[in-house]
């Protein structure tokens, strides 16, 4: 995967889980953007998914990761948007079969579900695997609703 600067975004639950991926990519040199929250203070969060998701759609960053309580709010918030492919993913194979088959340009864990080793690893296998293109791209050119293209 060819990273840019990889945007980051969580609510309130996700908070402490996006502080560790923080330290994760300064550990790695990877630059990143974080759309937010700041605080563990309750807030919602499609005002950061779709903050992260207008980043990824006008270049800003590629790739995103994303992280709620249980992952799935903040992953339908994302896929709202017809360029983001975002995929919950709590273990590694996971992470790996999102990018290989579904070209994922955004990682979302569950922040309340997911240890920060297990997170790591996950994030290693999405950072590190290419999508595999051919089959899985005539796959990907169908997800759009036929009235949006």
């Amino acid at each position: 995967m060819k990273i840019n600067k990889i945007g980051l975004a969580s609510d309130h639950a996700g908070y402490a889980l996006k502080q560790f991926v923080k330290k994760y990519l300064q550990e790695k040199g990877i630059a990143f953007k974080d759309y937010g929250t700041d605080t563990e203070e309750s807030c919602d969060y499609p005002d950061y998914a779709h903050a992260l998701a207008k980043g990824i759609e006008n270049g800003d960053v590629y790739p995103g990761i994303a992280i709620c309580g249980s992952g799935e709010g903040i992953s339908m918030t994302l896929n709202k948007h017809q360029g983001i492919r975002a995929a919950l993913a709590w273990m590694p194979e996971i992470a790996r079969l999102s990018r290989a088959h579904n070209d994922a340009n955004v990682l979302v864990m569950p922040g309340r579900f997911i240890e920060e080793d297990t997170a790591r690893c996950v994030m290693d296998e999405f950072l590190t695997t290419d999508f595999e293109g051919g089959r899985h791209q005539r796959r990907i050119d169908k997800i759009p609703c036929a009235n949006d293209k």
